[in-house]
């Protein structure tokens, strides 16, 4: 069972979040790892026995020349998770504008319940306006990806079939708050410091491993794509979704769905306070 998750970017391939999210599965209570001893991410349901397996964030550096391509990139996470056998793909940045009739002025209602900095308003309106040009490029990879089989999620808690591929928006900054975390700081003022002290303090409460260490936008994607993980699940106790479901209004995609991760059980005292 694997999430990919993906913290977007435009100007660098390099500066692209790709984390593969896997929890091992096992066969009939036989062992399946020397890190089976690792608590679980969420605490499991009576008989389910996958969400006590540990989980591996495989990250996957791309370093191509130049900025990145919406539709180039679309084919590469398609095929990537094509080969990975992924069905849920997790997006940091909006997958659509605002619905005339949500009753905001310039948000999403999932971008006013989470007090987004940014926000999609009407089409071809978006605040910050120097903002604008990375909230289209996502609009593009979504749509990029939707034209090779996949949708956005539409439905609240449940990713679809076993055969369908499903999109989900993430926005990492909520989902460390959304797990009493503190949040990471801005790429552009965050320290090494801080990128240590988020990543143990994610650690300790849900253990995973990884094959290198992230750099800040994979770790803001490992920790934006974990509610994945609960949506393939079906653990509706594991993940938290904001906003109104996706739909086409006068020829664009509106609204749209954030998940975030919820804290495991026993840690639930230390969720955020707001």
């Amino acid at each position: 069972m694997a999430v990919l998750s993906v913290d977007l970017a435009t100007r660098r391939w390099s500066d692209l979040g790709v984390v593969l999210l896997e929890r091992a599965q096992s066969v009939h209570g036989n062992d399946i790892s020397r890190e089976l001893a690792l608590k679980p991410l969420f605490n499991p349901s009576k008989g389910d026995e996958t969400a006590a397996c540990p989980i591996t964030c495989e990250i996957i550096p791309w370093n191509d020349a130049g900025p990145v391509d919406a539709d180039i990139l679309a084919g590469r996470l398609n095929h990537l998770c094509g080969v990975r056998g992924v069905r849920t793909l997790m997006l940091d940045g909006p997958q659509a504008w605002k619905s005339h009739s949500n009753g905001l002025e310039h948000a999403r209602v999932s971008e006013r319940q989470l007090n987004t900095p940014a926000k999609t308003g009407l089409p071809g309106i978006v605040k910050p306006l120097t903002y604008r040009p990375f909230a289209e490029f996502c609009m593009d990879v979504y749509d990029a990806l939707c034209r090779r089989g996949w949708r956005r999620l539409d439905a609240v808690g449940q990713p679809g079939s076993p055969v369908e591929r499903v999109l989900v928006e993430i926005y990492p900054y909520a989902a460390w708050k959304s797990l009493g975390l503190k949040p990471l700081p801005a790429k552009r003022r965050a320290k090494v410091s801080d990128l240590a002290e988020a990543f143990g303090a994610l650690r300790s409460m849900i253990p995973f491993t990884v094959n290198r260490p992230p750099n800040h936008d994979q770790l803001q994607a490992i920790v934006g794509g974990m509610a994945g993980l609960a949506l393939e699940e079906r653990n509706t106790g594991g993940a938290r979704i904001v906003g109104n479901p996706p739909r086409r209004e006068e020829g664009h995609w509106r609204e749209g769905f954030i998940v975030l991760p919820l804290p495991p059980l026993k840690s639930i005292g230390l969720r955020w306070l707001h």
